[in-house]
């Protein structure tokens, strides 16, 4: 049924397999409903595996932000994917990670993650529940265990009891642990921009630049950044000279393919007002630096996207005078604050 604008999605589980350790619908740990917006694709999360509950998603959350999931017991999931900034890591170029170590790639936002195919800049993930590893282990992010983490948290009293609350099965376990993070991760859907509400054609309107910055993102942008989620999903060469600093190939470490080098997920838009820096890693400060770069910063390279070649021979999107502040104009409808300052996802 259709609310708001919404589908209300419910998930009934009378009857499932209690061994898996997912908790049927009682009194003491209610169902949450996961909303998928009336204009979005269907989930790739199959969410009838791991449906979020009120104490699922208050431990993930606790998870989420708790110091004590990296080796230093201070770098969080939060560390990095900080609320106010659409769940980035604004403050810095590349991430941070233990005892200050510094990684080669910029933190994503966080939404909509119900809807992505795979994650990590270069696909590493390709299920949301796998996703937490990546970080976990990673030397230069968190930098641990997840032997060392469930040691921790079993001698936790209050963790115990989340895990028995939130669990038919009550283990405290990694299948657990990983599908709470994804139950408090699946319910951060981003879809109340004042972009969403002009779709949704409920009397909101769009300033004479905003819809002119619609119409160029449309002729110019649109093509990578391509509707309700404002990513294609793809993995491509926007021509970002690679930094002999990082010597980051993208993609290709991933597949082991020469076609895939300096490949990199198309990053979705929405929020983008918020999530700065920008690329892969953080090199560009401004909104206003990234469309000077597809004017006239391209590089090129055997894998660069076919799209960015003018018949002229040059390479780059071609802006005329003021199409720059217009796209940017558009780009800043994208920001969802009710999604940014929702307490729901707020650190306790």
């Amino acid at each position: 049924m259709k609310l708001f604008g919404y589908i209300i999605v419910f998930f009934l589980l009378v009857g499932c397999n209690s061994d898996d350790g997912y908790v049927p619908v009682n009194d003491d740990n209610p169902l949450l409903e996961f909303v998928v917006p009336a204009h979005f694709p269907e989930p790739t999360y199959d969410i009838s595996m791991n449906p979020p509950t009120e104490k699922g998603f208050l431990l993930g959350k606790q998870l989420f932000y708790d110091g004590r999931l990296a080796s230093d017991g201070v770098v969080s999931c939060g560390f990095c994917h900080i609320q106010d900034f659409a769940f980035t890591h604004h403050t810095h170029i590349v991430s941070h990670g233990v005892d200050g170590a510094l990684g080669t790639r910029n933190a994503q936002p966080l939404h909509n993650l119900a809807f992505m195919k795979d994650f990590t800049w270069d696909g590493a993930a390709d299920h949301l529940d796998l996703q937490p590893i990546i970080p976990i282990t990673n030397p230069v992010e968190m930098n641990n265990t997840f032997n060392t983490i469930l040691d921790a948290l079993k001698d936790n009293e209050g963790y115990v009891t989340m895990f028995e609350e939130a669990f038919e099965n009550g283990e405290v376990n990694t299948d657990n642990m990983l599908k709470a993070l994804s139950q408090f991760m699946l319910m951060m859907v981003s879809a109340e921009s004042k972009y969403d509400k002009f779709l949704a054609n409920d009397g909101t309107t769009l300033t004479q630049d905003e819809m002119d910055g619609l119409n160029l993102f449309n002729q110019k942008c649109a093509s990578c950044h391509v509707g309700a989620l404002l990513t294609d999903q793809t993995y491509r060469n926007n021509g970002l000279p690679m930094d002999p600093q990082y010597n980051d190939i993208g993609r290709e470490r991933v597949t082991g393919l020469d076609s895939d080098r300096q490949k990199f997920k198309v990053p979705t838009l929405r929020n983008i007002e918020a999530t700065f820096p920008y690329m892969h890693d953080g090199r560009l400060s401004t909104l206003e630096d990234v469309l000077d770069f597809y004017e006239n910063g391209m590089v090129d390279s055997p894998t660069l996207d076919t799209q960015f070649f003018q018949p002229d021979g040059s390479i780059g999107i071609p802006f005329d005078t003021g199409d720059k502040e217009k796209i940017i104009a558009f780009l800043k409808t994208l920001t969802d604050n009710n999604f940014i300052f929702d307490e729901r996802f707020s650190e306790f």
